[in-house]
Order: structure tokens, then C-alpha cells, then sequence
């Protein structure tokens, strides 16, 4: 059991650590302003760590490595195809680099076809094939053949990136997504939802690998699934007592990452005993980093315990929200 237990963790230590979350490929020119910008705000609502380039390179510059390398540092990537996106060549190139990692076990795309439809990538075709088109043109094929080296090799560079560009528009079109007309009744509020919530699925199952691989820990979750009743319309409160070094933080951690997805804000509160020695200062900076996490605020002060607890009540009311307290005190046992 030890032996298993070790193998599994030194299987983890060895996966790669990647710096982000996400990583978002989109046509600045169409989308930045409006879904892009809702999309990236709520993932990092939820605590997911997003690229999003807003330092897009003038038109025929070309793309810079390190940008290729923070999509090489994405666990995730999610494409926004939009009418203008194929025009753009630091989006082609980006795509290819996005298809090339998704080949590895770790990473993944996800697309979203916000204003065309997947055959019109797949076949570049209707408003995509329009967008790619400028590209097609500027392809100069010399009949009959020239002796001038330098026609020659550009042209066969240039359609040697063409076909690259196609196959990756292609194999991303393939891929399961979503259609913003087609699903949620073409609500982008709950198509947001959606990616939200199949992203922090993906990576609570990534995240949670290590504590799943501890032994018992599966077992002990599932002991405390009756006290949680996730799903009653009901307020409940659940202590986990024991010794010190017992697991309760990490027991705790592992639910609350298995469960937060399913909460509309959540709060993890490290250490609650030790902060809150400073009395009401304590309190009041626990009150702080509750409200902050729950509302997603970070600009959320308060000038006194009197005051979070008014605001606790008056804006959370209402929500459904999952908090943690971790190392409580009290009068008669310790719990997290």
C-alpha cells in the first residue's frame, strides 16, 4: 500500500508545472472588448490563471517566442474562432503552436465558435474562408517557371505555412467545443457558465490527482458525503475534528476542491486560529478575505468587525457559497 502510494506521488512530482491555467487565442480586432474580455474575467473569478495578450503586434509583424512559449506553459487552451480571426497571421501561428501541444497528454484546446460555424473553419469556408483568403492572395505562383531563386523559395514557404495554417484550422475544428448559436440558446452569459465550469472540472480532476493518491483519502471523502447533502436547499455546517497532523487540512482542501464548482462564490480561510490572535484587527482581516474571495472583489476593505458582519449578511444573502475555516479553536476541541 505504501509502496503504491509512493509510486503515485513521485509520478506527480514528476508532471510538468505549468505557469498557467488557460490560455486565450483570439482576434483582438472582434471579440477583446466583449466576449473575450466576460470569459477571462469570470475563469479568473474562479480562481483559474489566464494569458490573454492585449499587446496584439502590428499587422505583418511577426509572432514573438515568448508568447509561442506561454501557450507551451497552458495546461488549457480555449480559441475563440470569430469572422476575423483567420485574417489574422499571429493567430494562425498561435493556433499551430496551440495543435502542436495539444498533442501531448497534459494539454488541451477547447474552441469556441463565437460568430461562424465548425465547417466554415473546418473547410475555411463562408466569412473564415473571406478572412483567409488574404493570405491565399498574396501567393504568387510564376508561370512559366523563372529562373529567379528567391520567387521560387518564397512561394513554396509561403504555401508550405498556408497548408499549415488549414490542417490546424481543420484538427481544431474537430475538436469538442462550443457553438455560442447552438448552445444555451445562444446566451453568452451561460455559455461563459459552461466553459467555466467544464475548465475548473478539468483542472478540480488534475488537482485533486495528488490527495485522491493518498491512502484513504477517497474513502474518507466519501465518509463525509451524508453530512454534506450537496444539493438541499439548506445551510449546513460540518466540523472535522482530530489530533494534529491527522489529515484535517488536507481532508478538507480535497472537498473543497472537489466541490467549489458546484457553488456560485467560495473561500478557503487558512489558519483562522493564529490570524485571529490580533482580536477584532483579526477578525476583521478574516472578514476581509471571505468577502473578497466569495464577491471576487479584491478591493473590498472594511473599517470594522461591526461592519463585515452587516455587509456578510446583506451580500451574501441569498448566495450559494462554500467557505472553509481551517485550524478553528474552541472552548472544548479543535477543529478545520
Amino acid at each position: 500500500m505504501a509502496s503504491s502510494s509512493s509510486s503515485a506521488t513521485s509520478s506527480n512530482d514528476n508532471k510538468k508545472r505549468y505557469q498557467y491555467d488557460v490560455f486565450l487565442s483570439f482576434s483582438g480586432e472582434d471579440t477583446r472588448r466583449n466576449f473575450v474580455d466576460h470569459l477571462n474575467n469570470a475563469l479568473q473569478g474562479y480562481g483559474i490563471h489566464t494569458f490573454k495578450d492585449d499587446e496584439r503586434l502590428q499587422k505583418g509583424k511577426e509572432i514573438k517566442d515568448d508568447l509561442l512559449k506561454s501557450i507551451e506553459d497552458s495546461r488549457f487552451c480555449i480559441i475563440i474562432f470569430s469572422k476575423k480571426y483567420a485574417s489574422s497571421t499571429w493567430c494562425l501561428d498561435e493556433l499551430v503552436k496551440i495543435m502542436e501541444c495539444q498533442k501531448t497528454p497534459d494539454q488541451i484546446a477547447f474552441p469556441v465558435f463565437y460568430d461562424v460555424e465548425p465547417t466554415e473553419v473546418r473547410k475555411q469556408s463562408g466569412s473564415v474562408g473571406e478572412a483567409f483568403s488574404k493570405h491565399t492572395n498574396k501567393v504568387v505562383v510564376w508561370k512559366p517557371l523563372t529562373k529567379n531563386v528567391l520567387k521560387k523559395a518564397h512561394a513554396r514557404n509561403t504555401n508550405k505555412k498556408l497548408g499549415k495554417w488549414r490542417k490546424a484550422l481543420k484538427d481544431a475544428a474537430n475538436l469538442s467545443g462550443w457553438e455560442l448559436k447552438n448552445t444555451a440558446d445562444g446566451h453568452e452569459a451561460k455559455v461563459i457558465k459552461l466553459i467555466v465550469e467544464r475548465v475548473s472540472l478539468e483542472l478540480r480532476s488534475v488537482n485533486m490527482g495528488g490527495d485522491e493518491n493518498l491512502v484513504g483519502m477517497e474513502q474518507r471523502m466519501q465518509d463525509l458525503d451524508p453530512y454534506l447533502e450537496i444539493g438541499l436547499d439548506d445551510v449546513r455546517m460540518v466540523g472535522i475534528k482530530g489530533m494534529g497532523g491527522a489529515g484535517k487540512t488536507t481532508l478538507a482542501r480535497a472537498i473543497f476542491d472537489k466541490l467549489s464548482i458546484d457553488f456560485e462564490g467560495k473561500s478557503f480561510v487558512e489558519d483562522v486560529r493564529e490570524n485571529s490572535k490580533a482580536l477584532l484587527l483579526g477578525l476583521k482581516k478574516l472578514q476581509e478575505q471571505v468577502l473578497r474571495d466569495v464577491l471576487g472583489d479584491k478591493s473590498i476593505t472594511i473599517s470594522s468587525v461591526h461592519e463585515g458582519t452587516k455587509l456578510m449578511k446583506t451580500m451574501l444573502c441569498g448566495k450559494k457559497v462554500l467557505i472553509v475555516l481551517d485550524d478553528v479553536q474552541l472552548e472544548t476541541s479543535r477543529c478545520s
